[in-house]
Parts: C-alpha cells; structure tokens; sequence
C-alpha cells in the first residue's frame, strides 16, 4: 500500500505559453524529436513498469484521446471545466486504484536519469506525502524566473529557493477528499503537507527543460542531442 503502482499524467491545459503551436494541437502532442511531448514522458513513466496509467484531457480533448486510446492508457475528460492538477487528481482516482500516485507533468525533456525512479528510489511512506523531483536552477534547461523551493538536509522544503520543481513526483491523494474546491491546484495539498513536516524533495541527477515555450523545443532537442 505504501508504494506507487499507478502513474497520472497531467495534459489537459491549453498551452497558452506555446503560442501558435497549440492553436491545432493539445501542449502534449507537440512534437520534440520526432515524438510527441507525452511520448517521451510516457517513456520514463512506463521504465516503472506502473499497474495503471491515466492522463487528464480538456483541451482539444479528442485529438488527444485519439492518440492516448492508441497507447493504451486511461482517459479522464474533464467537462464543463478543468479541474487544475488537484481537482483533476481526484476525478481521476478510480482510474487510478489506491494508494500514493506519481504524478507528471507533460511538458518537460529529462536527461540523466529516469525521474520516475529517482522518486522510488527515495520514496520513504512512513515519512513522506510528497516527493518531489527538483532540479536546481544551473540543470533547468529554459527555466525562467527563479526557484521554487529550498530543500533542507532531511530533504524537508520550504517555499522559496534554488531548487526548481520539474513536474514529476509521488503523492499520497489521501488529502484530496478534505478540499472542497471543484477545480483547485496541488499547492493546496502541498502547503497542508508541508505545515505537517511531510513534504520532501529529492534531486534529480541530470538536467531538465522545460518545454512550455515555443523556444524549449530547440533547447529540448539540443539537450537530447548532448545525450
């Protein structure tokens, strides 16, 4: 019970960052050599061999089925609205079985390791709600603006800082049924988790780039091609 066997991926935003590209296409199946977005995080997500898969959709929702229905993964429509990554978490829960979660994000590029089991390899249920892969700032790849969180020598974080976060993480949804909001972020759960001394950070080894401009898909293939 205390280890993730299920994988959720977030895909359902508009991709308003990525300007143009998305007018005809969902964020995810924006291609980064030569693969979709999503494809290269459902690569590192099924290196874990995960029980399920599922993935949130709203945007361009049946382009993106299309291609997840193809993959075999689960689907989770959110309808008339979104749901944010909290609400989208929970409607998603049954398709997810019980227990902790990872979670990812679908439009990052990782070298250097798989985030999904740098993750597990530190995941500890007894003392953890949260892991969260962060990079720091020198391995994030397009990053703009600061960092999100300070890490302290338990692996304990704090708001604010050097490390950035990149998307993927494991996730006790335990506390999800307590929000009331319909459509709400995870920072809700992070920030109960954190008052309770049982949010982590653990750091991923390689480096990171975010793809959430149309300028991270040169940075991205550039990175890939450094591999």
């Amino acid at each position: 019970m205390g280890m993730p066997s299920a994988v959720m991926l977030f895909a359902a935003g508009f991709g308003t960052r990525m300007q143009a590209l998305t007018r005809d296409r969902p964020k995810p199946l924006i291609e980064v050599a030569g693969k979709p977005l999503i494809g290269h995080t459902l690569d590192l997500a099924r290196a874990v061999s995960p029980s399920r898969i599922a993935a949130n959709t709203h945007y361009k929702a049946q382009m993106l089925e299309d291609w997840l229905r193809g993959e075999g993964i689960a689907i989770s429509r959110e309808e008339p609205e979104i749901l944010d990554t909290g609400g989208g978490l929970r409607q998603a829960l049954p398709l997810l079985g019980d227990g902790p979660v990872w979670t990812s994000n679908t439009d990052a590029i990782w070298t250097g390791g798989n985030p999904f089991e740098t993750a597990l390899s530190a995941w500890d249920p007894a003392e953890m709600d949260a892991l969260l892969v962060c990079v720091p700032m020198a391995s994030a790849v397009g990053r703009q603006g600061g960092g999100d969180f300070t890490v302290d020598r338990a692996g304990r974080i704090t708001r604010g800082g050097d490390m950035v976060y990149g998307g993927v993480q494991i996730l006790n949804p335990k506390g999800l049924q307590d929000i009331e909001e319909q459509s709400f972020s995870l920072n809700v759960l992070w920030n109960r988790m954190q008052e309770q001394g049982r949010l982590f950070a653990v750091e991923h080894p390689g480096y990171w780039c975010d793809v959430g401009r149309p300028e991270g898909i040169d940075l991205a293939e550039n990175l890939l091609e450094r591999r």
